[in-house]
């Protein structure tokens, strides 16, 4: 397999100068995430969870250690060059769904290819391609404000497919839905990860949506504790999550 997320030994450091300690958020991490993977990383309140997700996603930078997406090194990129491959090669996928109200559904999506200057009938084609996916293209013309929060998060899942990422990264995808909405959201991730081997990093609190992953791996006070593969039914793959974050000590709030 293509490993297309190579992280090797980062370490982050937050320096309080006012206290004048230093906090190590992240620790010797070690990871990599290969083509079509569906994974979500779990862990208790203040593990580094987020911490981790802000240095995979070119958001924050390492104290030290390396972070390769798609053959690239992110620390190595200048700012504008770095703002540019975010744009190109990562998807986001964000909690409080981060759609602009001024723009319909179909416009919203089509952001990303809009500023890559894509051409008219390729936006359009695409746009309607990926909405009908995920069962919105009836109401593409509508605006955020009038449709449903499970609504909002697949725009917002179509948005960050629209121009095939290398990876596509979520932020507690299903922290602000209700279980009907987050069961649709987990299956659809589950659906492009199948049809279009599409490679998904979730981060997440909720074991339910970590069950539709092929793989956990669980952090602790800023060090990777374990990892669990799905080799069974979902059901049981549930019920090994939840006694993984039971030993690890919670896992049920975000950080």
């Amino acid at each position: 397999m293509t490993a297309v997320l190579e992280v090797k030994n980062i370490v982050k450091i937050y320096d309080n100068e006012k206290d004048q300690f230093a906090t190590k958020a992240l620790n010797r991490i070690n990871l990599t995430i290969e083509k079509g993977e569906l994974v979500a990383i779990m862990g208790p309140s203040g593990s580094g969870k987020t911490t981790l997700l802000n240095l995979l996603s070119g958001i924050d930078s390492p104290t030290s250690g390396t972070i390769h997406i798609a053959n690239k090194e992110l620390s190595m990129m200048k700012k504008e060059e770095l703002a540019l491959f975010r744009r190109q090669h990562l998807g986001f996928v964000f909690q409080e769904f981060n759609l602009l109200d001024s723009l319909s559904l179909k416009e919203n999506v089509m952001l990303p290819m809009i500023l890559e200057k894509r051409d008219a009938v390729y936006m359009e084609n695409k746009t309607k391609e990926i909405m009908s996916t995920f069962g919105i293209y009836d109401i593409a013309d509508k605006y955020p404000y009038a449709i449903s929060g499970g609504q909002q998060q697949r725009v917002a899942v179509s948005r960050a497919l629209v121009n095939d990422p290398s990876i596509i990264f979520a932020d507690e995808p299903t922290g602000n839905l209700d279980s009907k909405s987050s069961k649709t959201i987990m299956e659809c991730f589950e659906k492009i990860n199948k049809e279009m081997e599409t490679t998904i990093v979730v981060v997440t609190h909720d074991v339910f949506a970590a069950s539709y992953c092929n793989k956990v791996i669980f952090i602790k006070d800023g060090q990777l504790d374990s990892q669990l593969v799905k080799k069974g039914n979902r059901k049981d793959f549930l019920d090994q999550i939840i006694d993984c974050l039971a030993i690890l000590g919670g896992g049920t709030h975000d950080d």
